[in-house]
């Protein structure tokens, strides 16, 4: 069995500004991150399909204390989005203060608008990235 969508390839996409999933040729369920079977029904027949990036705020988290390496970027604030199509993905969010933000963004709609990149820590494999939100 073999990676449809390889992470290395979602993370290239996401640098570029583009959010990628894999649809189930079986159940027509979304999976994001890149998996190598379906999330829902566990088939490997999955196809490769671009994602809108919209979806909602579930939960968030203000992040004081970074991994060695990242400490200039702190403090910052993180977001589970739960996209429009299905999945749930962690992500960084623009225009939120993180010392100002409340549970009142918790169910805010949000839209991908690229992909906030990071050099790597101490204890990562180097650059990777993470879809950027903003408020919609």
């Amino acid at each position: 069995m073999e990676y449809k969508l390889t992470f290395k390839e979602y993370n290239e996409a996401l640098k570029t500004g583009k959010l990628l999933g894999l649809k189930c040729k079986d159940c027509g369920s979304i999976t994001a991150p890149p998996k190598m079977v379906c999330r829902k029904c566990g088939s490997a027949e999955l196809e490769i399909v671009p994602l809108k990036g919209a979806g909602k705020i579930r939960t968030f988290s203000t992040i004081n204390v970074a991994a060695e390496g990242r400490e200039a970027e702190c403090p910052y604030v993180i977001v589970m989005v739960e996209m429009e199509e299905g999945p749930w993905l962690l992500g960084s969010i623009a225009g939120v203060e993180p010392l100002k933000a409340t549970m009142d963004i918790i169910g805010k709609k949000v839209k991908m608008t690229g992909g906030a990149i990071f050099g790597g820590d101490k204890y990562s494999a180097g650059e990777s990235a993470r879809p950027l939100f903003a408020l919609a």
